[in-house]
Parts: C-alpha cells; sequence; structure tokens
C-alpha cells in the first residue's frame, strides 16, 4: 500500500492548477451531459447560480470553473457534505501524512463497531465492515470541516464502486463473489482493496479543489426554502418514470446517509428490511400525485430568475406538462432535447434527456 500512496501523492500538488471533477458512478449524475447543459446556458445572463438538487455536485463544480458565484444545495446530508468538499471548498486539500493517519488504527480513538454488527453479508464482507468503522472513526476525528468532507466523499466513493449495482438497494454480497458470466458490474473494481479506492478518491478530490475568487458555499436545505435570490436557479429533481416509479436516492445510498450521521446511524435504522435500510422518509418528488404541484411551487418560489430544467421526456409528468407549468411563471421558455441518453439500468431506449429553459 506505501508504494501505491507514494506514487499517487504528486496528483495533490497540481490541485489547485487544473481541476477537474472526480470520476463517479452515482445514479442519474449529470457527469456525461453537464458539458451540453452548460453549452446551452452559458450566453445567458447570470452571475449566482443555485443548484437547487445538487447531487454529484458536477453541474455546480462546472459553474464554478466558469467564474460563477454557486450556492450548492441538496436535502441528503452525505451530499451536502460533498458540496462542501467539491464546491464551498477554496483550498484545503488532505496530504499524504494526513492520508496514512486516516489509513491508521489510532490506541486513543474509540472504534465502534456498529457497520459490522449490522451488516453482516449484506454490501461487504466482514473485513471490509471492520475497516470502515475504522476509517469513519477516524474521519470523525478531523476537525477541519473541508478534510471531514474531502475524507467522506472520497469513503463514499469507495463504497459505491464496490458495490454491485453501485447501489445499497438489496442485499446481494453474493454478487461479488459468484462463479458466473456477468452482464454487469467489474469484478477488479470489486476485488480492488478499500484503502487503494480511498486513496484513489482522495486523489481525485483534491484535484477537483481551486479557488475562482467567488464566495460559494454548500447547503443542506429542501429546495424551495433556500434564501436569496440567485439569477440563475438549476433543477434537477428525483426523476419519476411514465410508470409511476421514482428514483428514491435516499433508498440507493441511505448507506452513504448512515455515513455521514455515524454516531446517530444506529437509532436510523429500519431492522425489519434484510438489508438494514434507514427508515423511509416520505419525499414530494417521488410522488407521482403530487409531483405536478411540486414542480409549479418551486417555479413559484424562483419565478424572477431564470429557471433551467433537467428532465427526461417519458417521466411524469410529461415534457408537454412541463412545459406548461414553467409557462405559467416564465414568459419565453425553451424546450431541448440531448437525444437518446440511455441511463444506467434503465431498460427504456426512447427516453431523452431534456433541458427547459425558462427567462
Amino acid at each position: 500500500m506505501d508504494d501505491y500512496l507514494n506514487k499517487n501523492r504528486q496528483i495533490q500538488l497540481f490541485s489547485n492548477l487544473d481541476p477537474i471533477f472526480p470520476s463517479t458512478r452515482y445514479q442519474g449524475s449529470k457527469a456525461k451531459l453537464v458539458d451540453w447543459i452548460w453549452e446551452n446556458i452559458a450566453d445567458l445572463n447570470f452571475q449566482t447560480f443555485l443548484d437547487a438538487f445538487g447531487g454529484t455536485g458536477v453541474v455546480s463544480h462546472k459553474a464554478k470553473v466558469n467564474g460563477k458565484t454557486v450556492t450548492y444545495n441538496d436535502l441528503l446530508k452525505y451530499n451536502y457534505y460533498f458540496g462542501i468538499a467539491l464546491i464551498e471548498n477554496r483550498n484545503v486539500t488532505l496530504s499524504a501524512s494526513e492520508i496514512d493517519w486516516l489509513l491508521d488504527e489510532h490506541p486513543e480513538i474509540r472504534y465502534s463497531s456498529f457497520i459490522f454488527d449490522t451488516f453482516h453479508e449484506i454490501y461487504f464482507t466482514d473485513k471490509e465492515n471492520k475497516w470502515i468503522d475504522r476509517t469513519i472513526a477516524n474521519i470523525y476525528n478531523l476537525r477541519n470541516v473541508y478534510k471531514f468532507s474531502l475524507a467522506l466523499f472520497a469513503l463514499s466513493q469507495a463504497c459505491i464502486v464496490k458495490r454491485p449495482y453501485n447501489l445499497f438497494h438489496r442485499k446481494n454480497l453474493y454478487l461479488r463473489f459468484a462463479d458466473v458470466k456477468r452482464s454487469f458490474g467489474n469484478k477488479t473494481s470489486w476485488d480492488r482493496p478499500f484503502d487503494e479506492w480511498f486513496i484513489h478518491f482522495i486523489n481525485e478530490a483534491n484535484r477537483a479543489v481551486f479557488d475562482n475568487d467567488k464566495q460559494n458555499r454548500a447547503l443542506n436545505l429542501d429546495a424551495i426554502n433556500i434564501p436569496g435570490f440567485h439569477d440563475l436557479v438549476y433543477i434537477d429533481t428525483p426523476y419519476i418514470s411514465n410508470k409511476g416509479v421514482g428514483v428514491n436516492y435516499h433508498n440507493f445510498y441511505h448507506f452513504l446517509e448512515g455515513l455521514a450521521g455515524y454516531y446517530t446511524w444506529r437509532s436510523q435504522v429500519d431492522y425489519k428490511s434484510k438489508h438494514r435500510r434507514m427508515i423511509p422518509q416520505y419525499s414530494e418528488w417521488n410522488d407521482k400525485r403530487s409531483i405536478s404541484e411540486s414542480f409549479d411551487r418551486l417555479f413559484d418560489r424562483y419565478k424572477n430568475s431564470i429557471i433551467v430544467v433537467s428532465y427526461r421526456s417519458d417521466g411524469i409528468p410529461s415534457e408537454k406538462e412541463l412545459l406548461e407549468i414553467l409557462k405559467k411563471h416564465k414568459s419565453k421558455v425553451s424546450l431541448l432535447y440531448f437525444g437518446q441518453y440511455k441511463y444506467a439500468l434503465s431498460k427504456n431506449n426512447e427516453s431523452k434527456e431534456i433541458l427547459l429553459i425558462g427567462e
């Protein structure tokens, strides 16, 4: 491991000169679409940019690279910390010695066995669960919020990459070790040790950190309650298919949400579920009965800003209905298509990414 660490250290020396957003396998990420999105909004008149459903932060990071004052927001706590690490953070990175410290066991730290005890044979091996328990405890001993957030980001990404389907939606550790022909996943990634992935993602996160001479910030609020005025508001809500099935990020990534609140996680687990999810939380953005009204209220809240919406052509509400809702609040509305962009795990080959712009 020392050789691996040593040969990757020098990446950190260049982290502020050439900011590159980290790779991610996050469901619904706009990483492959962000250049197209930016091409279609770059000429609009705005300096302040609100990413109301920030997710991975890839669109916020693009806005930051282009000199905008960025407010990143997400209701999920782990995403909020990603925003702290990659958007709000101006110049704080994790050094090689700090990475070494995070990967060691320290006699002065009292380690919990919560993950080892709770998630036996669900997501990771017992050895890996012990490693996560130790590493997250070390991360919580980082007193700088930016260092904490960078380390949490790296740990979360390491957990995602070692999961079949990159999700925590079911108990399926056995898939990593089954001797069968696979049409999904990457066994090499699954078998790569956690500490190597952790170092890999810290280096990627370090390289994304830079100062664009603006006062950027990250928030953890309901999108409709974000204070202040923003020239442009970018909206990328969870998606509901035309069959009424929503993308529930809380369910898909509850393990990461648990890591972001490690010492209170125990009280939030649904112990009746086989995969030890967190107790479900209602979201209007996953409810086909309320989604149209939710969009209407959100557009009304930001009617004085340029509104940009990412969605899919086959969703609820439909592109036609979404267009009509936006026209209630904005006098000029454009609808753009990326084309037949296929999302991971999606079986719908007809779906198109759409971008609505209300001015």
